[in-house]
């Protein structure tokens, strides 16, 4: 059975992308069948596995809104180890398409389930915003890993997530559930970062993988060259800890996994939401 897990958070800048492509590029090399889905206009995801966006022959709007199929927009990269369907600016007007289709909100679900059998893991690189696209991804996957920022913004905005998360439970995709929560940008030097981590470490409990991913310039470096780090530097920390990550995730038991926001993740919501009530009450 395939797992299809989606990288989301609404904040910007804290490693989805990274993670995505690192994360499936790690399962590939544990020879693992892996399906990377670009859900961002940007197209970053896409062009960090090496492939041009402005030169695919097929993108996720064409499948989405019906206008290709999805085995048309399937591409190889990292010399033939990886799956891609990819993406461009033309996912701005799959994002108003969507919202025109009747079953709209399932249009990745239902096209995903024509291959999702054929590969190991799925994942998917989603926008820094809950749109429709987001929505999309979310219905479509059974996981979510969530990549935290270890500063103490990290849990601005988690609240607006978990409530998308358990709206989509709830209503479209019971199945839904966090697959677990990564620290990312990581300083061990950094006294904030140790704070910050112990903080998410509590709300999180068991939620919280024990892979960190740490501030890497090689990390950086690697999608300029259109290979994940593990290709670009496979001794660097960065590839290290992505492959720790993914063997932390192939290690767990799929018994355990927890329905919809976990305990932790809901006392996080409702610190977040605790802030807000006194902020409010404050003003």
């Amino acid at each position: 059975m395939s797992e299809i897990i989606a990288v989301a958070n609404q904040k910007g800048g804290v490693g989805k992308t990274t993670t995505s492509v690192n994360l499936a590029a790690a399962f590939a090399a544990l020879d693992k069948r892996v399906l990377l889905v670009d859900m961002d206009a940007q197209g970053n995801a896409t062009m960090g596995v090496g492939l041009d966006k402005r030169t695919l022959g097929a993108t996720v709007c064409d499948f989405l809104l019906g206008e290709k199929s999805v085995a048309e927009a399937l591409e190889l990269a990292l010399d033939g180890r990886l799956y891609v369907l990819g993406a461009n600016g033309d996912m701005t007007a799959a994002e108003v398409g969507l919202r025109d289709l009747p079953d709209g909100r399932r249009a990745l679900a239902n096209a995903l389930s024509s291959i999702a059998s054929s590969f190991d893991y799925v994942i998917i690189d989603c926008p820094p915003a809950l749109s429709m696209l987001t929505i999309n991804a979310l219905v479509a996957a059974r996981g979510i890993i969530v990549p935290m920022q270890c500063e103490y913004y990290a849990l601005e905005g988690l609240s607006a997530l978990l409530e998308t998360i358990e709206h989509v439970r709830r209503n479209l995709n019971p199945k839904l559930h966090i697959e677990g929560v990564l620290r990312t940008l990581y300083d061990p030097r950094s006294r904030l970062t140790h704070d910050v981590s112990d903080q998410l470490a509590d709300y999180f409990d068991d939620s919280l993988y024990q892979a960190v991913i740490p501030r890497n310039v090689r990390l950086a470096e690697a999608p300029s060259h259109g290979v994940s780090v593990l290709e670009y530097d496979s001794a660097s920390s960065g590839a290290k800890a992505y492959r720790a990550l993914a063997r932390e995730i192939l290690g767990r038991d799929d018994d355990d996994a927890v329905f919809g926001p976990t305990r932790g993740a809901r006392r996080a919501a409702s610190a977040v939401f605790g802030r807000r009530r006194r902020g409010a009450r404050g003003r």
